[in-house]
């Protein structure tokens, strides 16, 4: 029982074999010369005589496999393997087969007493390579008879056929010579740089110096190649319905001599085209600048009133209107477009150069520029046919170009104000110093010895002030310069803030009321307490100045980690004209016309607060007063609000 299952297992594991293999088994009996099959379940069919088996294949298909099997029975050989057809009606119906023939047994004699034959579905590859075949019949004349140079690689790379002109193009002197399967496409300079099977369909422009290439794989002692070649060709890889390459077919022409002649010509002629060596160079490498760049060629039929685009790559052509044109650009550019369409229409012989904006946008979101450069094309009769042209993006050129402006009038702007300072800095610095030279020297002239108090006093006032405004320049170049460092630490703000207050409001004017709003018992922030102190001290400074009657509220707040100070006062205010300008360096002064301070709190502050990473505004009601608000972000360790 168990010798039954382990039998039905074995032929359940050759069904499954034979299934995903594609194979059928049959076996031949030498004595009785009958045959027969092992069904897909691992039985034996019922047996055959050769008559009948005969009906299952073709006729000369089935005096091929007996003149094997009769060899075997022989002796003659061990082995056989014969391809056979189904017989079918139709040819499309046809199944194709390769059946190997072996020894199953031998007698006492030696000679075989039974054959085996594995029987294998190849009807697919069959069909595959005929389809093949088919191909390359199709393509054999023109393969032959191309003015190209023509190459067939297989899809192991190997070269398996090439054309006369593609021989004369390699002096090869022989086709014989490169088809002994030696040849490989990697050993070909051209294309020795692209893998097999990454390949696809490209147009390319080679310049070859053989010298090097000198490794013996590439033969090039052999063909006598030396020197450079300058080579356009085309790269065609067929790939069947998987994917899978079957072959690559290339065509090229040499054209060394065209470039070589137009070399030589340049050559001839550089002492008359001093001014156009641009142009040569961008002729001398038009090929290879058109393959690898984004240039794509145009032409327009001014008789059909036709504009074509043309993509090199994939040898698209697409066809607009006029009218699409114009409704491609954008509403500043289709007059533009219009004007240069009518230039066409009415065959002018000069070319057009003309950069335009469309509505498209790229990956950046941006509208693309693209440059036309048309030249008319002239038929025998010297008339104009056709416009023939190339066009490229320009984008970030006119971007570029854009910035560079934009740049420059903001290098412009920072130098005016860079004179305004400089023109500024020296009026403050010789006014306090003149009021010095002029009161020391009425020292030593006739004067009255109950003037010198005065003078001393002078003097004195105008040293503080030439004092305080050289240590503000230098203060705010150092800050400009970024030469500033600063050291955040724990802080209590509410200890300190009515400190920074009452410091800042020292030069309160008399009959204005100082406010000073303390919301927290307690709030330790880690914050540059050094630095903010010093904005709040001329912001507060500036206020003293603008006040003369009212009030100056000076008041914080701590919110999801910023620190806000808020200083209002009812003071005299901007004028709209002036407010834009208030943070430049322009020394403020007054409405009297008095320097406020050094003139650059303002600026000072405003650098302050930045460097410290912080935001500052201020807002002015002229005649009613100015409110300023510094925000410095920072951490809150400890809060302890008042309850109101």
């Amino acid at each position: 029982m168990s010798e039954e299952i382990g039998n039905m297992k074995q032929k359940a594991r050759l069904a499954l074999i034979m299934k995903t293999s594609k194979l059928r088994l049959w076996f031949y009996d030498t004595a009785s010369r009958h045959l027969c099959y092992l069904s897909e379940a691992g039985n034996y069919e019922r047996e055959y005589n050769p008559a009948d088996f005969a009906l299952f294949f073709h006729r000369d298909d089935v005096d091929h496999m007996r003149d094997v099997v009769f060899a075997i029975c022989e002796g003659k050989m061990d082995t056989g393997k014969v391809s056979a057809r189904s017989r079918a009606d139709k040819e499309s119906d046809c199944r194709h087969y390769e059946i190997s023939f072996s020894v199953m047994s031998r007698g006492d004699d030696g000679l075989p007493t039974s054959l085996m034959a594995i029987q294998h579905d190849v009807t697919e590859e069959y069909l595959r390579q005929q389809k093949i075949n088919e191909l390359l019949a199709r393509y054999h004349t023109i393969f032959n008879s191309s003015l190209l140079d023509m190459l067939y690689y297989d899809k192991n790379g190997v070269l398996t056929d090439l054309n006369e002109r593609a021989c004369k193009s390699f002096n090869v002197k022989s086709r014989e010579q490169v088809l002994d399967g030696s040849f490989l496409l990697k050993n070909n300079p051209f294309y020795s740089q692209i893998p097999l099977n990454e390949m696809t369909n490209t147009l390319t422009g080679s310049i070859i110096d053989f010298r090097d290439f000198g490794l013996p794989e590439y033969r090039l002692e052999e063909f006598g190649l030396t020197g450079k070649m300058y080579y356009e060709s085309t790269i065609n890889p067929i790939r069947n319905d998987e994917g899978e390459l079957e072959g690559v077919y290339m065509s090229g022409h040499d054209i060394s001599e065209m470039v070589n002649s137009y070399h030589r010509l340049q050559n001839g002629l550089k002492q008359l085209q001093q001014g156009t060596d641009s142009i040569k160079q961008y002729i001398a490498n038009i090929d290879y600048a058109l393959s690898v760049s984004g240039v794509q060629l145009v032409n327009y039929y001014p008789h059909s009133y036709t504009f074509e685009l043309i993509n090199r790559e994939s040898k698209k052509r697409l066809c607009m209107s006029q009218l699409r044109c114009i409704r491609l650009a954008t509403p500043r550019f289709r007059r533009t477009v219009n004007s240069v369409l009518n230039r066409m229409d009415h065959l002018t012989t000069r070319g057009i150069v003309q950069a335009i904006e469309i509505e498209i946008r790229d990956k950046k979101g941006r509208q693309i520029w693209l440059l036309f450069n048309m030249v008319p094309m002239l038929n025998e009769k010297g008339e104009v046919e056709r416009y023939f042209g190339t066009y490229r993006d320009i984008t970030d050129v006119v971007e570029t170009e854009q910035r560079l402006v934009v740049e420059t009038k903001k290098a412009q702007e920072t130098e005016v104000v860079k004179q305004a300072f400089l023109t500024n800095m020296s009026y403050e610095i010789r006014t306090p110093l003149n009021n010095i030279i002029g009161y020391a020297g009425l020292f030593t002239g006739d004067h009255d010895e109950s003037d010198e108090p005065f003078f001393i006093d002078q003097i004195k006032t105008s040293t503080n002030e030439l004092l305080l405004v050289v240590n503000d320049i230098l203060y705010i170049s150092r800050l400009e310069a970024n030469m500033e460092e600063y050291k955040k630490e724990p802080v209590d703000f509410a200890f300190a803030f009515e400190g920074y207050c009452k410091n800042a409001l020292a030069s309160i004017k008399p009959g204005v009321q100082p406010v000073i709003v303390q919301p927290y018992n307690k709030l330790v922030v880690d914050i540059d307490g050094s630095h903010l102190a010093m904005v709040i001290q001329r912001l507060c400074y500036f206020s003293c100045v603008m006040t003369e009657h009212g009030s100056i509220t000076v008041s914080y707040e701590y919110h999801r980690g910023e620190l806000t100070i808020r200083i209002e006062d009812t003071g005299f205010g901007f004028t709209e004209e002036v407010a834009p300008h208030i943070f430049d360096h322009n020394f403020a002064r007054s409405a009297s016309g008095k320097l406020i301070g050094s003139g650059l709190d303002l600026p000072i502050a405003q650098l302050l607060t930045k460097q410290m990473g912080g935001t500052i505004e201020i807002q002015s009601d002229y005649g009613k007063g100015t409110s300023g608000w510094v925000s410095i972000p920072c951490t809150a360790s400890e809060i302890d609000k008042k309850r109101v």
